[in-house]
């Protein structure tokens, strides 16, 4: 055959044509050092605003998604650049979404509502990806899909990884977070279901159960195969104890270890008002950062931790005054103390280029925001940074995002038009930012001189720590109800405003409103018994749904029970008729036989 035949001849000049083009584009890139080879997509234009937010000089944001039906909780990012977000109520579309931006103006213009589920419950605080696998939860359980490449959705095949199979069904520290190590274990931790080991719950005085049984089931962290299905907690073994309420949580690479911000114990004052005035209650315990290594104990709910006395103390209901440390010497300590109520709800490590080099490593925690600081502001509201080194923080927090509640001082946690709640780190190193309010979204990006940033791009962030939601309250200046100290007002500020607020508005989802429900202006007798026996379980109050715990307040003397329900029924826009202490008196009669 001859080799320099026609047809054979055009193959080698196609095929040298072709080489040339590859080589001519080889050479090219070696003379630009690859920058036009493996350029990443360039980051899109800001908000001129920031979408509201006040961050370190050389950040910019710009706002994914204004709001979502659902509204938000925790989130993770995929390799593509997908967001999936964890709603916060479900919707018929499914408890998730996924938020695509195909334009690169980093605005989502896709977003789809994806994931159905077996077992009941959507109070689910986790969305990550492991293993090529989406794991999302609900209050009683964890799931995962496959992710498919080159696909927004993922697979419609939901496996359930983790049931929460305990008899009592939910409680009020029920949220599933999930972190994941590199040896195919995932974490997750079962919260306290009482404030401290009391029974029957948070009774003004009572002692703590000793030893307390909870710790078998609860107040820790388990751990489990990551690919195993339906593992009930006997599948899993026991990390860590002494953990009272975990939503914020992660593990970082760097060291292998697993890191946790506490949620702290409630009702100082309300439990124990000789022990503990309404500022003390306001600000202790701390939300404690925490290294959670395998055995480790944390004391709950035996102690808890004082940051203005930087100590772990001894709780009331186990003998504690506030200063005595006792029992509490062989537990472990926490890395760094909170102020108390922030509500630490995500917590993650950044370890992408995009940033300052200063913040490799670190950890950002969002704080959703306090709930229950009257008579004092309400607090967090704001994303913080800690530095971090070796596994260790290596100097003091710093206000990393702010401006999410939109006023200040912030004193009914309506008034706060959003409140952090989820961080995920995208891949090219951009953080994305939910709240839960209006499921709002945020992309936060650095477009400033990474090689000169320092302590003076920070300034205007230290100065966001002199605001009232964030500083630490002044006793007496701060108090939004001095010179108030006796009636029907003063006890519903002193023991009711914490969950209901000041304006009688509640926390959505958490604690219901007073206005305009029949719960309030009904029924007097149904009224009544609700104040001294208390209420738990699910209700609906004006169509929104809430499952929690409303304590008993026999301790209320029938003036003061007469009093405070009758300034309810006449104040927040109620207009029903008051309560005397007779009516009170019979119910509580009725109540004791």
């Amino acid at each position: 055959m001859n080799p320099f035949s026609s047809s054979q001849w055009g193959l080698k000049k196609y095929r040298g044509a072709v080489g040339s083009v590859f080589y001519i584009f080889f050479l090219i890139c070696i003379f630009y050092s690859f920058t036009s080879c493996d350029q990443k997509a360039p980051l899109p234009p800001a908000d001129p605003d920031n979408g509201g937010l006040a961050l370190p000089e050389g950040f910019e944001a710009v706002v994914v998604v204004d709001s979502l039906a659902g509204r938000a909780r925790q989130m993770a990012v995929s390799e593509a650049g997908n967001i999936y977000i964890k709603l916060r109520f479900e919707r018929e579309g499914g408890g998730n979404v996924v938020l695509s931006d195909t334009t690169g103006d980093g605005k989502a213009d896709v977003i789809q509502e994806f994931g159905q589920y077996k077992y009941e419950g959507s109070y689910g605080t986790a969305m990550r990806i492991y293993n090529g696998y989406l794991y999302f939860s609900t209050e009683l359980a964890v799931y995962r899909s496959r992710l498919i490449p080159g696909q927004a959705l993922p697979d419609t095949l939901i496996e359930t990884i983790v049931i929460d199979d305990h008899a009592h069904g939910r409680h009020e520290h029920i949220a599933k977070p999930l972190s994941f190590d590199n040896k195919g274990f995932m974490y997750v931790p079962y919260g306290a279901p009482s404030n401290a080991c009391q029974e029957p719950k948070r009774t003004p005085g009572q002692a703590g159960q000793d030893p307390c049984p909870q710790l078998e089931q609860h107040a820790g962290v388990w751990v489990y195969a990551a690919d195993k299905p339906n593992q009930t907690q006997k599948d899993g073994r026991q990390w860590a104890s002494g953990i009272r309420s975990v939503v914020a949580m992660d593990w970082n690479p760097v060291d292998e270890n697993l890191y946790i911000i506490i949620h702290g114990r409630d009702d100082l004052l309300r439990l124990f008002p000789s022990i503990y005035d309404p500022w003390q209650s306001a600000v202790l315990p701390a939300e404690e950062l925490i290294k959670v290594t395998e055995g480790s104990h944390f004391g709950w709910p035996y102690c808890y931790y004082d940051q203005v006395q930087d100590k772990k103390v001894l709780a009331p209901e186990y003998g504690g005054d506030g200063n005595t440390v006792g029992r509490c010497s062989d537990y472990d300590l926490p890395l760094m103390g909170f102020p108390g109520h922030w509500a630490p709800n995500d917590l993650v490590f950044y370890h992408g280029d995009q940033y300052p080099e200063r913040y490799k490593n670190g950890a950002f925690a969002a704080f959703h925001g306090s709930t229950n600081r009257a008579p004092y502001p309400q607090a967090g509201y704001f994303v913080c940074f800690i530095p971090f080194e070796n596994g260790v923080p290596t100097g003091k927090w710093e206000v990393f995002a702010d401006g999410f509640a939109g006023t200040d001082p912030i004193v009914n946690v309506s008034d706060a038009t959003y409140r952090p709640m989820g961080i995920a780190e995208g891949p090219d190193g951009s953080l994305y930012l939910s709240e839960t309010e209006k499921g709002k979204v945020w992309r936060v990006m650095y477009k400033g001189d990474k090689g000169n940033f320092g302590s003076s791009q920070l300034t205007s962030m230290e100065e966001h720590k002199q605001l009232s939601h964030i500083r630490t309250p002044d006793i007496t200046a701060d108090n939004l109800q001095k010179g108030n100290e006796e009636g029907g007002e003063y006890t519903y500020y002193r023991y009711c405003s914490a969950c209901h607020q000041m304006n009688g508005r509640g926390a959505s989802g958490r604690f219901p409103p007073l206005q305009g429900t029949d719960w309030v202006t009904g029924n007097k007798d149904k009224l009544i018994e609700i104040l001294l026996h208390g209420m738990e379980g699910p209700i609906i109050v004006n169509g929104e749904p809430y499952n929690n715990l409303m304590p008993q307040h026999s301790f209320l003397s029938d003036k003061q029970a007469a009093e405070v329900l009758t300034f309810i029924r006449s104040n927040f826009g109620n207009e029903a008729e008051p309560v005397s202490e007779q009516e009170v008196q019979v119910v509580r009669q009725k109540l004791a036989e």
